[in-house]
Formats: C-alpha cells, structure tokens, sequence
C-alpha cells in the first residue's frame, strides 16, 4: 500500500545528512533543516541512498512512513534548490509594497495590511502587483503564500484580490435586469 513510504531517496551532490535516533539534519549549499521523526519509524542511510522504514504494518504507521518520506524528500530539494510561490493581485489601487522586514498590501480596504516576513523566507518584488515568496522550507513558503492570499482572496464576480499565478480563478456571471 505505502508506495511514497517505500521510495529510495537519493541523497544529491553537496548534501550532508546527519541522522541521530530521532532527529534528521539535512545540510546542503542554501541552508540546513531539521525533522523529528516519530516514534517507530527509522531512517537507515545506506550510501548516498535513504531508506524510510517502520516497525509494523498498521495502518497509521503507513500513513506516517508515507509522510516522513515526502518531508525528507522536501528538504532534500529545499537545500539544493529551494522551492518558490508566485502571488499576484488583481484590483484598481491594489498593491504590494516591500517596507524593510514588511510586506504592506493595499488591497481595497480602509487601511494597508502589514505582514512580517519571518526569517528563512524573502520576498522579491517582481512589480507593484507580483510578489515571490523564497524559502528552503516547503511548508513555510506555503504557509506565508497562503497567509497573504487569505488578506483578500479572490472573488468570483470581478475576480479582484490575490491569487496564485498558475491559480485559474471560476466567474460568475451576476444578476441579470430584467
């Protein structure tokens, strides 16, 4: 059943992994990370190649192998290459701004909406309307696109606010005069 939990990760050029009982360290050219792995699961390194193994067959250790498969696969490519999500917003005055260690969104209501950038991720600012958020973490990048996206997600009538840029977003027509 677990395929994802029984994928051979190769480990790529440039990348260290330390492995102690229940901690993994991945450290490659953009950074470190770090993941707890949970109990009755083992990591075994053999090589270049990681093997994600679990001590029995139930179901909810499948779901787990299954997991940490993807996480360490995510930060094996998180150090190499990082990972990336484009926002853009749609609106007449709306905007983004870089303010230092903030990103202020203009996007419609009475005052500017700011959000800090935590560290570990940057945001590069391709144009007033078009933001990318960078990371080595996969899930911090999503979290901070999506936290953005949640300030004003996209309506269906005029299809104005923020939205994913590969994110098709379904329209309505309206009412009708009769």
């Amino acid at each position: 059943m677990s395929r994802i939990g029984k994928r051979i990760l190769t480990i790529p050029d440039g990348v260290t992994v330390n492995i102690e009982s229940d901690n993994i360290a991945v450290k490659g050219p953009k950074g470190e990370l770090f993941f707890n792995v949970p109990e009755k699961i083992t990591i075994e390194q053999e090589e270049d190649k990681l093997l994600v193994k679990r001590v029995n067959d139930t179901k909810s250790l499948k779901q787990k192998q299954g997991t940490v498969n993807a996480i360490i696969s995510n930060m094996l490519e998180g150090v190499t290459s990082g990972f990336k999500r484009e926002l853009e917003i749609v609106g007449v005055g709306y905007r983004f701004q870089l303010k230092g260690n903030n990103l202020v969104i203009n996007a419609g209501y009475s005052h500017p909406v700011e959000i800090s950038i935590p560290d570990g991720l940057s945001i590069n600012q391709i144009s007033n309307t078009e933001i990318v958020v960078m990371g080595i973490d996969k899930e911090k990048v999503g979290e901070l696109a999506a936290n953005i996206r949640k300030v004003k997600s996209p309506e269906p009538y005029k299809g104005k606010g923020i939205r994913y840029k590969d994110e098709y977003v379904r329209r309505k027509e309206g009412k009708k005069a009769s």
